[in-house]
């Protein structure tokens, strides 16, 4: 797993845009507006994602590789470290579960609009 098929698995959801917002190492996945996964591209490659608070805390502690999100919420984000310890397959799950969360969070405007797309 590297950057190109991070990248292009988050870009694949529907209603999801990409900046960098914040540098030009820091790349920002959003859903109709909102972070649901940052990716460094900077050193070594790691992703940050939204996380239930209690699945977070269970992960961190089954993966070394899984840690509390840096510079973000440490309560609802993990820090992924992407180096081959985790399989491909939960590291998808894990931002499919982060664009959920963010999804169920939207505004009843932005659902129905994220719905057409």
């Amino acid at each position: 797993m590297n950057s190109e098929t991070i990248r292009d698995y988050c870009i694949s959801k529907k209603g999801v845009t990409e900046q960098f917002p914040f540098d030009d190492t820091t790349l920002v996945f959003k859903v109709m507006g909102k972070i649901f996964a940052l990716m460094n591209l900077d050193g070594n490659l790691s992703i940050n994602l939204k996380c239930n608070p209690a699945l977070a805390i269970e992960l961190r502690e089954r993966f070394q590789s899984v840690l509390p999100g840096w510079h973000m919420n440490k309560t609802h984000w993990n820090t992924i470290i992407i180096d081959g310890n985790i399989p491909s397959k939960l590291i998808y799950e894990w931002i499919d579960h982060s664009y959920s969360i963010v999804a169920e969070k939207l505004t009843l405007i932005l659902k129905k609009e994220l719905e057409t797309l």
